[in-house]
């Protein structure tokens, strides 16, 4: 055995690792010690990625140079995959759904403004047309990943803006799918197709659809079914499978594999099991993702940015203030308020990966100049750089906007955003497609995607290329025999009426409009059984006639089976599209209606008419009147945390006040008048946090008054939890004890401070 085994030993020690090995080995080691540096300095960390790219490139000689860039450019591929699986387990299409207005009208005005504004620059630079229509398409996508961390890192997520901001990131994802194939139309024709970009979205479109409604009436059944066999280990092997299948689904149907990737994670996100999926798909996105950045930074030039430092500089500032501007304006025609819009448009002053991939495709194509990728990718690094500070500064720069607009604007701004939030009943056609047209199309949609993929895959891998008539006569019965409930529900389907929309006026408009309705859906119904024979035959004058006869005779008469099949598929489909808010709403009836963390920490703005003004704390009594506590008094530039009894309330104070929602309602009466500005939720490091107290807490065994928290925290104790029992705004004598569960309003540094 040792005879055997020393040679063995003798030539593993002689093997040399793979380059791929080693290479991951520099870039993470780099990207480690730089990333650091960077969350040291309160930089990105993405940033620092770049910067860790650069430094591994050839274009710096101080450390040594990544060997096979190939298989590097493979694995930042798969971060891209990962980085936007992860965000569609983020946003769903059902989340998109509430803002879809609002971010369709933003997204595509942001984008033909940026579209057109990056060509005009490059013809103001003297650069080719060509070079100036990609720089267009650059500029026009914001960056996902970069605004997600950006984000994350400055504990955003859950703000109104933000929900506005990840719909229009969506859009833009979407429209950029579309931007590629008319780019890559006009880098091959020179010339641009309009009947082929129709077509490619109409195709898109379709497959939206057809992947969505499969995956939400399928993979909730299958993982409930595998439930208890799904492990952490099992549950991230099954959710990286399928996020790859539907790459390679979208990627053979001639899609971005990066879409594929988010619509995976879109449909996950509908399940219950979304946030444990997260959870574990996170390090793996995280791994890659860094890849992916730090192969970008190994493509900036030194030399390039040397001679083109001031062009760079020019194209960021348009960069930033073009789409912070035409953001802004968007999200204001959409509907959004003064402060939302701003928000959103200092949030989306940069690009990212999209831009890479547009930047990509012009090389690949050999219709761009050398110089354009170095450029995109430094533009990309300086935005990325200023991404959270813009973030940052937002809210300020938003409130002092809306302060210094004349009253007359802000009223018609108001008006505006009420007008565009409601929704008109009058309008017969919204009322129709509401009612019918929604249904229709899904279920057209389906019995297309059954034809197609019967006529197109399983008929010729199952019977060969040459198939006899009879044969395709056979198949053609079988798909209308498989889509007889779907084409039920065309034909006969009931008016999709929400319990909103349920009012005797719409009802009554519904049945008046049912004949034309009638007429229009037996003519998209015969003309989608033509579809489905004409697929199968060419014989569609005789046998077309024949078979459609013979179908609405049978819907006719098995209308009582297709019915109630139909029904169920539905029934199904929206149980499992609903499952995550039914499951929210079981676990918010489960929590106690008193719990201190179901109380809101709220601003007033103390009104000149009310009846509290020149009163001490204590004389207003306003704890005592509505149960709410005053956590913070800000006045102009001064703030006064944790307020004491004696101190005097002021015309124009603005109040932040902690209590449950009927509380606070009752109390806005008499704080501020009915006109004044909305409520809005206290941010920057003041806020609402819990602590556990230990034997050995320095606050245990004394009174709330003499505890001297109040000092250590500039806030107060708002709740306490005991032993089960809950006790909001407390008594100042209650005395502290072991294992108390408190929550507390204050700077949250400091809280989070005394957690340590």
């Amino acid at each position: 055995m040792a005879g055997i085994a020393i040679p063995f030993l003798k030539e593993a020690m002689d093997m040399h690792l793979p380059a791929l090995v080693e290479d991951l080995c520099l870039i993470l080691m780099v990207a480690a010690a730089v990333s650091l540096v960077c969350k040291k300095l309160k930089q990105p960390v993405v940033l620092g990625y770049l910067i860790a790219g650069f430094m591994v490139s050839p274009n710096f000689n101080f450390l040594p140079t990544v060997k096979d860039t190939a298989n590097i450019s493979i694995w930042a591929e798969i971060g891209v995959i990962f980085m936007l699986f992860g965000l569609g387990l983020e946003f769903s299409f059902q989340k998109l759904a509430k803002v879809g207005k609002s971010a369709s009208i933003t997204a595509s005005l942001e984008i033909i403004a940026m579209l057109g504004l990056g060509y005009l620059t490059g013809q103001f630079l003297g650069w080719s047309k060509m070079d100036s229509l990609f720089l267009g398409g650059i500029l026009s996508i914001s960056s996902t990943t970069i605004i997600v961390r950006a984000f994350d890192e400055l504990q955003l997520k859950g703000k109104s803006f933000v929900t506005l901001v990840f719909g229009v990131l969506i859009v833009e994802d979407l429209i950029a799918i579309l931007l590629l194939v008319l780019l890559s139309s006009v880098a091959a024709t020179q010339s641009l197709s309009g009947m082929e970009l129709t077509y490619s979205s109409l195709r898109l479109g379709f497959f939206l659809v057809v992947w969505f409604l499969l995956g939400i009436y399928l993979l909730p059944i299958l993982l409930q079914k595998f439930r208890d066999l799904l492990t952490d280990e099992t549950m991230l092997i099954v959710a990286i499978g399928l996020c790859l299948m539907m790459v390679i689904v979208a990627s053979q149907a001639g899609f971005s594999p990066a879409l594929g990737a988010f619509v995976m994670g879109s449909i996950l996100a509908e399940t219950p099991k979304r946030k444990r999926i997260e959870h574990l798909i996170l390090p793996v996105k995280n791994l890659f993702s860094a890849v992916f950045f730090v192969s970008v930074g190994m493509l900036i030039s030194p030399k390039v940015l040397v001679d083109h430092f001031g062009v760079i500089l020019f194209i960021t500032s348009i960069t930033v203030i073009g789409k912070f501007v035409s953001s802004t304006l968007g999200a204001l025609l959409s509907g959004r308020s003064v402060k939302h819009s701003i928000q959103a448009g200092m949030s989306l002053a940069q690009i990212g990966e999209f831009s890479f991939i547009i930047a990509t495709l012009g090389m690949t194509l050999k219709v761009t100049s050398d110089f354009l990728y170095p450029i995109a990718v430094t533009v990309s690094a300086l935005t990325t750089f200023s991404t959270p500070y813009m973030i940052r500064a937002s809210t300020p720069f938003a409130l002092w906007v809306e302060g210094r607009l004349p009253k007359s604007i802000r009223d018609s701004l108001s008006r505006y955003e009420v007008a565009m939030s409601t929704r008109s009943r009058q309008n017969v056609l919204s009322l129709i497609w509401g009612a019918h047209g929604v249904k229709v199309v899904l279920n057209l949609v389906l019995v297309v995607a059954l034809t197609l993929f019967v006529s197109r895959l399983a008929v010729p891998y199952l019977l060969g290329p040459e198939v006899g008539r009879s044969a395709l006569l056979l198949a053609c019965a079988l798909t209308l025999l498989v889509s007889t409930p779907f084409l039920w529900a065309i034909f006969f389907g009931h008016a999709s009426v929400g319990p909103g929309d349920a009012s005797v006026q719409t009802v009554d408009q519904l049945r008046k409009l049912q004949f034309g309705v009638s007429i229009l859906r037996f003519l998209i119904g015969s003309g989608t059984i033509g579809f489905v024979v004409s697929n199968f035959t060419s014989m569609l004058a005789f046998s077309g006639v024949i078979l459609i006869s013979i179908t609405m005779l049978g819907a006719v008469i098995f209308s009582r089976l297709s019915g109630p099949i139909y029904r169920k598929i539905e029934a199904r489909f929206v149980s499992n599209l609903t499952e995550n808010e039914r499951v929210e709403i079981e676990r918010k009836a489960r929590t106690p209606q008193l719990a201190p963390w179901n109380a809101t920490l709220i601003e007033f703005v103390l009104s000149p008419n009310s009846p509290l003004i020149l009163k001490t704390l204590q004389d207003s009594r306003i704890k005592e009147q509505f149960g709410i506590t005053v956590a913070m008094i800000e006045r102009g530039d001064s703030r006064i945390l944790a307020p004491r009894r004696d101190d005097i309330l002021l015309p124009g104070d603005r109040l932040y006040v902690i209590g449950t929602e009927e509380q606070l309602l009752a109390a806005r009466e008499v704080i501020e008048r009915a006109s004044s500005s909305e409520l809005a939720s206290i941010e920057d490091n003041f806020g609402l946090l819990s602590l556990i107290l230990t034997n050995d807490n320095p606050f245990v065994h004394k009174s709330i008054r003499d505890c001297g928290l109040r000092e250590a925290v500039d806030g107060l104790i708002v709740g306490i939890e005991r032993g089960g029992e809950r006790i909001l705004s407390p008594d100042s004598a209650i005395q502290l004890r072991p294992d108390d569960l408190i929550w507390i309003v204050g700077d949250k540094r400091l809280i989070k401070g005394l957690q340590v």
